[in-house]
């Protein structure tokens, strides 16, 4: 991903100005950027007021109030400094280049929409795989390949994230919807998911979020220990919500995967071959996949509900799955465990945990899938308990029309 900068004014120079919108030019030894900003007197927070583009890097605190903006480029936010979007904000994004919002160690986001009024950032083209999305860096722990408390990203942002903060805040990002995200990026095969989550902590709130038709992941976390309420992921073509690094959000509860036209994994869990990590809690999950909904690649085994691997752990409680079949000789599967040291120090510790289940109108009912020959392996019987997630309704999880919430019903 590419560079620009951006830089807001001082006080002092906010104050020689004329107290209407004015576009700023600056250069401060790291690359130019501009951006129209209407100014407010007597504070040094920018503010942009119902339309202007955000672009470069944000190193002052900046409000953006309800209104309709171009996010242009790579927009990272630094240097301690705060974005606020107010609810109804909507972002239409530049697909020339490539586009995103990065929040770094340094920065914070306060982006709280509300379910009739959510902050959008969407594309005129429509097209999925037109930008990447929104990430988030935070300074909680991780453990990365070889138990290593640091990785380098693999988002083209090349930032080494892992830190030893578990109650890390990186802001707040509530009724916030992402459509047409993970484009792709360096060697032209790698892609960035529509959320995006590296070594983000605890102190940091994700509520009411909504990915939408990415070619990516709805959502990944790479360590850390931000857990996340009431989300969505929406026709994301590769899982609906990944993680590695030994993440280990603990309050985690109503995640909902819709999976349509084009889909790997419900969920795709691992903890990158670390034996002792943290199972994550999760609470009410609901996974739909679509009649008709393939993987990515033809004859793949990735059409199955919840699959765990290297040493990937996490208990989760009232699970609902309907519409996951076999395709040609592969089979789908509630559960899929990839690897014998997987079973060995997880699933037969308890650390691998998935019940109460309701699994409906799938192929291979009441036992888990194996890609070895388990050292005794599992079944389940059906509870006819659990019950699909119940999430709030409105403009938040609608698109063109479309009530997103519907497979709930």
């Amino acid at each position: 991903m590419k560079r620009r900068v951006l830089s807001l004014l001082s006080l002092t120079a906010v104050l020689t100005l004329a107290l209407n919108s004015c576009t700023i030019e600056v250069n401060d030894g790291l690359g130019d950027g501009t951006v129209t900003t209407p100014t407010t007197p007597g504070t040094t927070e920018g503010v942009l007021s119902g339309s202007g583009t955000l672009s470069g890097t944000i190193s002052k605190d900046l409000l953006i109030k309800k209104g309709n903006y171009t996010l242009d480029g790579i927009v990272k936010i630094t240097n301690n400094a705060t974005i606020t979007i107010e609810a109804g904000a909507t972002f239409n994004v530049v697909t020339s280049k490539t586009s995103g919002l990065v929040i770094l160690q340094d920065g914070k986001i306060n982006a709280v929409g509300t379910a009739s009024e959510p902050i959008v950032f969407t594309t005129s083209t429509k097209t999925p795989g037109d930008w990447g999305g929104i990430t988030i860096y935070g300074n909680a722990p991780i453990k990365a390949i070889n138990g290593n408390t640091q990785a380098l990203s693999e988002d083209g942002n090349n930032v080494y994230y892992g830190g030893t903060d578990a109650n890390s805040n990186s802001g707040t990002m509530k009724f916030v919807r992402v459509e047409y995200a993970g484009k792709k990026i360096g060697d032209g095969t790698s892609e960035t998911n529509s959320m995006t989550f590296y070594a983000v902590g605890a102190g940091t709130t994700l509520e009411n979020l909504v990915t939408y038709k990415g070619t990516d992941d709805g959502y990944e976390f790479f360590g850390g220990t931000v857990s996340a309420k009431n989300i969505v992921s929406y026709g994301n073509y590769d899982d609906s919500f990944d993680w590695q690094d030994a993440w280990s959000g603990q309050n985690n509860t109503n995640w909902y995967a819709f999976q349509t036209g084009t889909g790997n994994f419900g969920m795709e869990i691992e903890s990158s071959g670390n034996v002792d990590n943290t199972a994550p809690k999760i609470s009410n999950i609901t996974l739909i996949r679509d009649t008709n909904t393939l993987p990515e690649t033809a004859n793949s085994p990735e059409i199955t509900a919840i699959q765990f691997k290297k040493q990937g752990t996490g208990i989760f409680s009232n699970v609902y799955i309907s519409g996951y079949k076999n395709i040609g000789t592969q089979k789908a599967y509630a559960v899929l465990i990839q690897d014998a040291a997987t079973e060995t120090s997880q699933v037969n510790t308890g650390k691998v945990v998935v019940a109460p289940l309701t699994y409906l109108n799938s192929d291979n009912a009441g036992v888990w899938g194996y890609a070895f020959t388990p050292n005794g392996g599992k079944t389940f019987t059906n509870a006819a308990t659990v019950t699909k997630v119940s999430l709030t309704p409105g403009a938040w999880a609608t698109v063109d029309g479309v009530n997103l919430l519907a497979g709930l019903q």
